[in-house]
């Protein structure tokens, strides 16, 4: 449900904590805006990150002659390019998933106790789907 407080709508169906004034259009779009762009990147970032880590692996086995410290290193760096990777993916995920959140009014709620998460913490961190308490006992793990 939408309704107009002053000149921004106000978007009711979205939670937000007891303190936080109400989710507006504008900055509702500004989130989603956000994350689309880094979409864009992290797509990109994936691409680029996946071609390289190919390359190296391609070259791994042309290690004829290498001495052990220069084996050492060439698997250090694919490591290090499958982390990236990795986590770019983990991004990617957590990006398209914050999105369908939005396109589904589910947005803003807490994934592990159904309370809202916060609209400040999701502006700050707009992939959040744990509020304070629950993300706090998930760390204490």
């Amino acid at each position: 449900m939408t309704k107009k407080a002053g000149s921004a709508k106000v978007l009711e169906h979205l939670p937000v904590l007891e303190h936080e004034d109400p989710w507006t259009e504008a900055e509702l779009a500004e989130v989603k805006g956000e994350l689309q762009g880094d979409m864009e990147r992290l797509r990109a970032e994936v691409d680029e990150a996946e071609a390289e880590l190919s390359e190296l692996m391609r070259d791994s086995g042309d290690g004829a002659g290498d001495d052990q410290a220069d084996a050492g290193a060439a698997t250090w760096e694919r490591e290090q390019e499958m982390s990236l990777t990795a986590n770019a993916r983990d991004l990617l995920e957590q990006t398209a998933h914050a999105l369908a959140r939005i396109e589904s009014e589910d947005y803003g709620l807490c994934e592990s106790c159904g309370n809202p998460v916060g609209k400040m913490r999701l502006m700050a961190f707009p992939r959040a789907t744990l509020c304070m308490t629950c993300k706090q006992k998930q760390e204490r793990r």
